[in-house]
């Protein structure tokens, strides 16, 4: 199948080539003979009902330094492209809703990835809470009268933004600790959003479990482990990535969740577990491919844009 794509993410020259996960989606694309665009965020535009994009011809190789070139600069219109993989990093912000938004003009004529619409939809830690039975006590509130009702319930307890990724923000506050208080007047201060408060696990010291689901079926799973002294497991905060199996009660997880995900069109989606706790869904530019790929000898993206290839097929006419 040959096919264009368009990719919508942040600058390519800054990416880790050893660690980003679009990277390799590229090559497993490249490596396809489909044709590559890229472009940025603020390069889209609506006119007329057209999504137009100034998209740059793309290719990429493994060579660090080197990684990808880029053509000259053409106005595209996305309607003729075959798939849009919508991969710029949160935050959560107006302007990537905005481009939710731009993006629901072309799809599902053209295949967007994952589905903007239910991206709009489902907020990392909004998302999770249409579960019952998996997320630990949780409370999402600005309520402060709320939050220490809360505190004084469960005594150990993570504060965290609503729209924060990559574990910015995340405080762990434990019994008898006085800065509650000024953590809030910080939060009202950057954030107008709530916040979410959970009763803090302490099995994240032995890891916080990212699980790779494809069109909702499980694919790999990679194990954080926080650093000493550090309450958060993610790798960008300095989480040691270690490989990983899924237990019973994973795979529970997931069976929960991903007749949900399918029906939504969230074909790409990394959830994190921990203990026996589902955390978060994350549906907007989910990571951990090439470290999968390197402790289980797989290749993850592959599996992605054979996905992609049977959701089109599954569009043509005659299709079974």
């Amino acid at each position: 199948m040959s096919l264009a794509v368009a990719i919508q993410m942040d600058p390519i020259q800054t990416i880790d080539i050893n660690a980003d996960s679009t990277f390799v989606l590229a090559l497993e694309a490249q490596k396809r003979g489909y044709g590559l665009y890229h472009y940025l965020p603020r390069d889209l535009s609506l006119r007329d009902g057209r999504v137009m994009a100034r998209a740059r011809p793309l290719e990429v190789r493994r060579e660090k330094g080197n990684h990808a070139t880029l053509g000259a600069p053409e106005v595209i219109d996305l309607r003729t492209m075959d798939v849009v993989l919508m991969r710029q990093d949160p935050p959560f912000d107006m302007s990537y809703i905005t481009a939710t938004h731009l993006l629901q003009h072309v799809h599902p004529e053209t295949l967007v990835v994952n589905d903007p619409v239910n991206v709009r939809n489902a907020p990392e830690k909004l998302f999770v809470t249409h579960f019952e039975g998996l997320l630990p006590p949780t409370l999402i509130t600005s309520d402060r009268i709320a939050i220490d009702a809360f505190r004084d319930e469960h005594k150990d307890i993570i504060v965290k933004p609503l729209y924060g990724n990559g574990g910015a923000g995340v405080f762990h506050l434990q019994p008898g600790d006085e800065n509650l208080g000024s953590l809030m007047e910080m939060f009202t201060q950057f954030y107008r959003e709530p916040v979410i408060v959970q009763r803090y696990l302490p099995e994240v010291r032995k890891g916080d479990k990212r699980i790779i689901l494809i069109d909702g079926k499980p694919a790999g799973a990679i194990n954080r482990v926080p650093s000493a002294g550090e309450a958060r497991s993610n790798m960008h905060a300095g989480g040691r990535p270690e490989q990983a199996a899924l237990t019973r009660r994973e795979q529970e997880i997931c069976e929960m969740i991903g007749p949900a995900l399918r029906e939504q069109g969230l074909l790409f989606v990394g959830i994190d577990v921990i203990g026996d706790y589902l955390t978060e869904i994350n549906v907007t530019s989910p990571t951990g491919l090439q470290e999968i790929n390197r402790f289980d000898g797989v290749c993850l993206e592959a599996q992605i844009w054979d996905a992609i290839e049977g959701r089109l097929n599954g569009r043509r006419p005659g299709a079974a």
